[in-house]
């Protein structure tokens, strides 16, 4: 079925749900996890072009990948943390692409109208930037 799961995180309360699921889709396919955060602050668009050190921001998210990587790890799923930055819906296409994925899955906010106008849909624009399939969930 699946080889190669990307699994773009935030760092925030939605993430339970997408690992809650990809857990079970993981083990059930044999697939291996990509875990995914995109930083897209200042200093994390402009990382590799101006030199910059990693802000305290981007330490933080790498060590939560880490930890999230060492869990499926421990619960017997080969996973592999990898931080990016820059547009979120661009980065994780190009993840995807990069690191030979045949899914991406998601947790969705469920914006509706004026809010998505207004907060943007990252998983509508990686949904019409990519050919590899997208599985979404929508969070409650």
């Amino acid at each position: 079925m699946y080889k190669r799961i990307l699994v773009p995180l935030e760092n925030t309360r939605y993430d339970r749900i997408i690992l809650d699921h990809i857990r079970g889709l993981a083990v059930q396919s044999g697939a291996s996890v990509v875990l995914l955060h995109v930083a897209d602050g200042f200093v994390a668009r402009n990382y590799k072009a101006l030199n910059l050190r990693e802000s305290d921001e981007m330490k933080q998210d790498r060590e939560y990948l880490e930890r999230v990587a060492a869990d499926l790890l421990e619960a017997g799923i080969d996973a592999e943390p990898v931080l990016g930055g820059g547009d979120p819906a661009t980065e994780i296409v190009a993840a995807a692409q990069r690191e030979n994925c045949d899914l991406i899955a998601m947790a969705t906010h469920g914006h509706r109208g004026l809010a998505d106008l207004v907060h943007g849909s990252t998983a509508n624009e990686v949904r019409h930037l990519t050919s590899i399939p997208v599985l979404m969930l929508r969070a409650p």
